[in-house]
């Protein structure tokens, strides 16, 4: 596969605490980040994504009295999944992992800031209308096709690919540079999502 100029690299939230021994790890979630640097020198546009919340988000199953991770709630835009605290602003847990080349970037998008809505896409917060101004940049930059890699694969790599297929872009999928937390099935639900917009999923080994 050949990378163009008008090609990008969109890295989804390779921070710590989706990594092992973060507040909300990602099984072997720090093993996309020496795939993701190796496929990186493939692109001369690269962005990268960071889930960025304030203490009181929320998503953050602490926030709820007697709720506890992983339960589901309805909120004004429809069913949120409570998390643990995670990538709180300005703390370690949202930092980008440390072995991530990040000195290529053009840009970080900064996501889930605003305490009452959570933000999975890179494109949209979850009412999927409110939108973080990426798909603005990319057509600034007339930047058309757009390869996912990151954490997780079953939510915010799904989400963003989702919307960024829905907004014209054609987004394409790197599964071995992802790794997803397959709560209820949800692996396999993107999978079959990606199939019904035609994301395509393409391996490692073809850019080399």
């Amino acid at each position: 596969m050949k990378v163009s100029k008008s090609d990008v690299l969109i890295v989804v939230d390779v921070q710590n605490d989706f990594c092992s021994g973060g507040a909300l790890a990602v099984p072997s979630g720090e093993k996309v980040v020496p795939a993701i640097n190796r496929i990186a020198e493939k692109f001369d546009n690269v962005v990268l994504t960071q889930d960025w919340h304030p203490g009181n988000h929320v998503s953050f199953a602490a926030n709820h009295q007697n709720k506890r991770p992983f339960e589901t709630i309805d909120l004004a835009y429809g069913p949120q999944v409570l998390w643990p605290v995670h990538c709180v602003q300005g703390s370690p847990g949202a930092d980008f992992h440390a072995g991530l080349d990040t000195n290529s970037a053009s840009l970080v998008v900064r996501k889930g800031m605003h305490h009452d809505i959570d933000s999975y896409s890179a494109f949209y917060e979850n009412d999927h209308t409110t939108p973080t101004g990426l798909a603005g940049y990319l057509r600034e930059r007339a930047w058309n096709t757009l390869f996912f890699v990151g954490l997780a694969f079953d939510f915010c790599v799904r989400y963003s690919a989702e919307d960024a297929r829905r907004a014209g872009f054609e987004a394409i999928v790197i599964e071995e540079a992802c790794r997803g937390i397959d709560l209820d099935g949800s692996v396999a639900a993107t999978h079959a999502s990606f199939k019904s917009l035609g994301i395509p999923i393409v391996g490692i080994e073809a850019f080399f």
